[in-house]
């Protein structure tokens, strides 16, 4: 094996830029950025308050201002971790709780503005690091390999942006990498301790997020199948490490039980809340999301999934891939091999085919692909690694290898800086438009916005996610499920507003409004956003 101390300081002075060009992404702007539904909805449950609670809060034909919404951000008094844990079994159960439970405590710590939200992911994203870089050494016994991999992971636009979302999404990277690295050591050196770690690191992913599942199902198929566990003349499975691996699962469904319980008492709410994923799956348009998925990994500029240029850009990083997994195939030991393909394409797999077969969209969602994404930046490193002229390839003149490594730094730090400054990102649906919504708001002359539950399941998460963006002069009255007559007439006469808009009411407030004389006018608001404007219907009303 390569030492690390063979490598001429160039590729050390590389490495270093690029970690710390990554940390950098990964802790910009982190105020800047639309804290939108799903962060919303971390910080609340962390803080103790479920959604019903809130509900019943507000929207009771009342005033409130935005920092009134901001509240439910912050600690609820008197809550402890149960009333967190119950908050997501009740109402978001297929959500386990070990990433609420660090925020909760980081919020404890650092308080919960944005940027301390944020910086809990973002440092979670950097122990990524150091696990990449054990891993790649495991699988490919290079440093090398270790520490292309490491680049390629420090200035992923896809790894900057989630470590940049206060979700659980850049500890299920941390936790896939880890548990692949302690199979590893535990399949090479087979023994209690290795195996009770890799179980407790698995049921520790599984706290993290369900889809963890699909990369100890790719672990289980590699143990049954392993090269190196087979004879040569046929088809063998090696019992011993079978046995050790079964017996670890057993360990971590031990472990992960209590939530397993509450997965299947409350499978109708997860039934429930998942359902948005059942539709819109047709095979085009789960092939768009997957290239552009895989591809994020290295660029990231996204001019509408309609648009062709969007695809001719991601076209070359395509071929990256190709070539990766192509290399990985012919130029690695067997194990190796099939670790990184079974790493890659059982979670797609058994994502993509239900897809297919269903019409339903989840392999499309780019964070559900996450386990996926470890093995794709591995092979990369490993095509990169094995065009790499000699130890001192740093003083090479291969054009090949330079351009190659250089048109990929370049590709991930463009994407970045474009994105670097922009308060929204193609990740942020539902909320994709709030940060427009909340200028047309805040400079309008004395505003109140107008909303009841609204009709998607998504009204708190988007009044508090616009709360962050609203000036403190801005009112929100929030309708009840059957606001009285003359509720809705003192709040459209009050004479302190002068401009009033709805933000995505139910059809049946929107019909009490038009009783009233007032009317919805849609086509001043944004087609998604959900924000219109309501006047009178004629100026003898107003």
């Amino acid at each position: 094996m390569q030492r690390w101390s063979s490598f001429p300081p160039g590729f050390k002075i590389l490495l270093s830029i690029a970690i710390a060009v990554g940390l950098f992404f990964r802790f910009s702007n982190l105020d800047g950025k639309l804290y939108w539904h799903d962060e919303v909805y971390t910080s609340l449950r962390a803080a103790g308050y479920s959604g019903a609670t809130i509900a019943e809060d507000l929207f009771q034909n009342r005033l409130f201002t935005p920092d009134d919404l901001l509240a439910y951000q912050r600690i609820k008094p008197d809550s402890t971790v149960i009333d967190s844990i119950e908050s997501l079994a009740i109402e978001d159960p297929q959500h386990p709780p070990l990433y609420f439970l660090l925020a909760r405590s980081w919020m404890h710590l650092f308080g919960s503005s944005r940027i301390a939200s944020r910086a809990l992911p973002a440092l979670l994203s950097l122990v990524s690091l150091p696990a990449m870089y054990l891993l790649a050494v495991e699988l490919f016994a290079s440093p090398l390999v270790g520490g292309l991999a490491v680049m390629l992971l420090a200035l992923s636009p896809f790894d900057i942006l989630f470590a940049q979302v206060a979700r659980q999404y850049s500890l299920l990277t941390l936790v896939t990498i880890v548990s692949s690295w302690l199979l590893l050591r535990a399949l090479r050196r087979p023994n209690f301790g290795n195996w009770g770690v890799y179980a407790v690191g698995s049921a520790l992913g599984l706290y993290v997020h369900p889809f963890f599942g699909l990369s100890l199902i790719a672990h289980g198929v590699y143990a049954l199948i392993t090269p190196e566990r087979r004879r040569a003349s046929a088809f063998w499975i090696y019992p011993k490490s079978l046995t050790q691996f079964l017996g670890a699962m057993g360990v971590t469904l031990l472990l992960f039980s209590p939530w397993l319980v509450v997965l299947v008492g409350n499978f109708d709410r997860v039934l429930e809340t998942t359902s948005w994923a059942k539709y819109g799956g047709e095979w085009l348009y789960l092939l768009k999301l997957w290239v552009l998925s895989f591809t994020s990994l290295f660029f990231d500029l996204d001019f509408g999934v309609d648009n062709w240029g969007t695809y001719a850009l991601r076209v070359p990083f395509l071929l990256l891939i190709v070539l990766g997994l192509d290399t990985v195939t012919r130029q690695t030991t067997k194990s190796t091999k099939w670790f990184i393909i079974l790493s890659i394409f059982v979670p797609l797999l058994l994502l993509a085919v239900p897809d297919l077969i269903a019409g339903s969209r989840r392999s499309s969602i780019t964070r559900y692909l996450i386990p996926c994404f470890p093995g794709v930046q591995l092979a990369v490193a490993c095509f990169l690694a094995n065009i790499a002229p000699s130890p001192r390839w740093f003083r090479s003149p291969s054009w090949w290898w330079r351009g190659c490594l250089a048109f990929i730094l370049v590709g991930s730090v463009v994407s970045c800086s474009i994105r670097a400054s922009l308060e929204t990102w193609w990740h942020n649906i539902p909320s994709y438009f709030n940060a427009d919504i909340a200028r047309v708001v805040n400079t309008s002359p004395s505003p109140v916005v107008l909303s009841d539950r609204g009709y998607d399941g998504t009204q708190i998460g988007d009044l508090i996610s616009l709360a962050y963006l609203f000036d403190s002069d801005v009112k929100l009255f929030l309708f009840d499920d059957s606001p009285a007559p003359q509720q809705i007439r003192n709040i459209l006469t009050d004479s302190q507003f002068e401009t009033h808009f709805a933000f995505r009411m139910s059809p049946a407030t929107i019909d009490r409004l038009a009783a009233e004389g007032w009317d919805v006018f849609e086509d001043g608001g944004f087609p998604y956003g959900g924000l219109v404007a309501v006047k009178p219907e004629t100026p003898s009303q107003q």
